[in-house]
């Protein structure tokens, strides 16, 4: 029986070795980074949750986490709609530390803009981005990223983390949707 995720996929854009190989560099870079710095990853929900873990596992120095979910999407659509909303709130203050973004996707900015915004406002010693995928043709905001895993094309994609429709998450794998296969 033929799993259900291959009838979504077009083709493998970044294959389960290289996300690994990528996420030990940039584990690496920011273990050299924050290196005697207070540091606190903090993963934006619920895509950035696969790539925080095998992050964790490859930063080399102490560092803490916690979460923020925030929606500018629903379920079966597939633009932001623009208007961003925290849906779930970090557990501690954040005055005086390191954060460290942990995403999965940025495209258009829009959302990281306003969780830059907002995490600003809230004292922390410094904010900065780290991005699994970066669809950087599709940005109408520009956000500095400080860590990117991967440039990809204006593609529809799943997997290792990112869902089509709240599913496929725990792929190994980011694959490209097929278009056929879902309403745009």
């Amino acid at each position: 029986m033929m799993a259900a995720w291959k009838a979504y996929l077009q083709e493998k854009l970044i294959t389960e070795d290289a996300l690994q190989t990528r996420i030990k560099e940039i584990g690496a870079q920011i273990s050299a980074d924050y290196r005697d710095q207070d540091l606190l990853l903090l993963c934006i929900l619920k895509g950035g949750v696969l790539f925080l873990t095998d992050l964790m596992r490859q930063i080399t120095i102490p560092h803490e986490v916690d979460f923020l979910a925030v929606s500018s999407y629903g379920r079966a659509v597939r633009e932001s709609t623009g208007v961003v909303r925290i849906v779930k709130d970090l557990d501690e203050p954040i005055d005086g530390r390191n954060v460290l973004i942990v995403e999965d996707i940025i495209d258009t900015g829009h959302t990281l803009n306003y969780i830059t915004r907002n995490l600003s406002t809230r004292g922390p010693a410094s904010v900065k981005i780290c991005t699994l995928l970066d669809k950087a043709e599709r940005r109408e905001i520009d956000i500095p990223i400080d860590y990117t895993g991967f440039v990809i094309p204006d593609k529809f994609v799943f997997g290792f983390g990112l869902d089509l429709d709240e599913k496929f998450r725990e792929l190994p794998f980011i694959g490209v949707v097929n278009p056929g296969m879902v309403a745009e």
